[in-house]
């Protein structure tokens, strides 16, 4: 799969990634030829380009959990764009609270976990798809925690508001992050903006402080947090939500942190991201699943066969070079091996093998 530029797009090729619009209607499915009447249309959505899929390559696999997320962050995002936009030229949002509640419907109460799927972002969209992301997160993991649904409203709100001063510092480079004077600048826009909105009240306003004040101590790399924002979960479950979708956005300008990559990262860093919360984000989001493919500590690839719901990082893995089957569970074995990382596709999916998966799965 390729990813071209929209000034470089041309008729007959096949798209990688279906197109919505902003009602979540499909204007264009996976492996439709593209027409220049298809293409004059795509230029006018904003978008830095298309995922392109190469002409003898055949259309990768996605669920309907796959297909349902990538329709709702489209809708979501035109929805965020409007909303922030009103909010913050001073005006009444139009469906900030439906958005919220939708958010929680989907995402607040899974009884599975979910792909979570990356999106390419731009100058024009960074701070929507951010925003959206951060909400939906923190909607699983506040699910996933057991917070009473009011909890997980005040999250998901904040979620979207928390950086809606970044509005006022124009066109942002896709993902780049904001050096201190910026997040300082950010960090006032938002009390400016939020001061005039009327639906922020005190909690709220109390809890997007106290997410910022994690930030700006990370920016200033420094860990003079107050205990009230130490000790807030609200506050962490947005700090833990946005470290994610920073590290493993998808940007123009360099390669995203892979989902493994980034967990063990938050894992990592005790003082910073509490781990109950980021065990909790593990237990909303397939990150070591059947069907992955992963390269291992020795330079092997192989097939995750069988998820380990008490370590995700200890599958059972099959070998491809030797077609061993390994549990990474076992002392014996995982004192020599690991997984190191996944492997990814050009748009940030998994690569799946299904037939080995289907031959191999019922092996251990």
């Amino acid at each position: 799969m390729l990813f071209v530029k929209v000034d470089d797009l041309k008729p007959g090729l096949r798209l990688g990634k279906p197109i919505y619009n902003k009602n979540g209607v499909l204007l264009y499915d996976r492996d439709s030829k593209l027409t220049m009447q298809a293409i004059y249309g795509i230029k006018n959505f904003g978008l830095l380009g298309l995922y392109i899929l190469e002409p003898a390559e055949p259309v990768p696999p996605m669920t309907e959990d796959d297909i349902n997320f990538e329709r709702f962050q489209t809708m979501a995002v035109f929805s965020i764009r409007e909303d922030l936009g009103l909010i913050a030229s001073g005006k009444k949002d139009k469906g900030l609270d439906w958005l919220c509640s939708l958010v929680i419907k989907n995402y607040g109460s899974l009884d599975r976990k979910i792909t979570f799927v990356q999106s390419l972002r731009s100058e024009d969209d960074f701070v929507y798809k951010h925003t959206l992301n951060v909400a939906i997160l923190s909607a699983i993991i506040g699910g996933q925690m057991g917070l009473p649904t009011g909890r997980i409203n005040t999250l998901v709100k904040a979620a979207i508001l928390h950086d809606i001063g970044a509005l006022r510092l124009g066109r942002l480079h896709d993902g780049n992050e904001l050096d201190l004077e910026q997040r300082e600048a950010v960090h006032k826009f938002n009390q400016d903006i939020l001061i005039s909105y009327g639906g922020a009240d005190d909690e709220l306003m109390r809890l997007i402080n106290q997410m910022n004040t994690l930030y700006m101590e990370e920016v200033k790399e420094e860990r003079e947090v107050p205990d009230a924002v130490k000790n807030s979960v609200n506050a962490n479950i947005l700090y833990v939500a946005d470290a994610y979708d920073r590290m493993t956005a998808m940007k123009s300008y360099e390669e995203p942190t892979s989902e493994v990559k980034a967990v063990r990262m938050l894992l990592a860093d005790e003082e910073r991201y509490q781990t109950k919360i980021v065990n909790a984000l593990i237990k909303g989001i397939n990150i070591l699943y059947p069907g992955v493919c992963v390269e291992l500590t020795n330079g092997e690839k192989g097939l995750v066969v069988t998820e380990n719901e008490d370590n995700i990082f200890e599958p059972y893995v099959l070998g491809f070079r030797d077609n061993v089957l390994y549990d990474l569970s076992r002392p014996s074995i995982k004192a020599e091996l690991q997984i190191k990382d996944v492997m990814k596709t050009m748009d940030n999916r998994i690569k799946l093998d299904p037939g080995l998966l289907e031959e191999y799965r019922e092996i251990n």
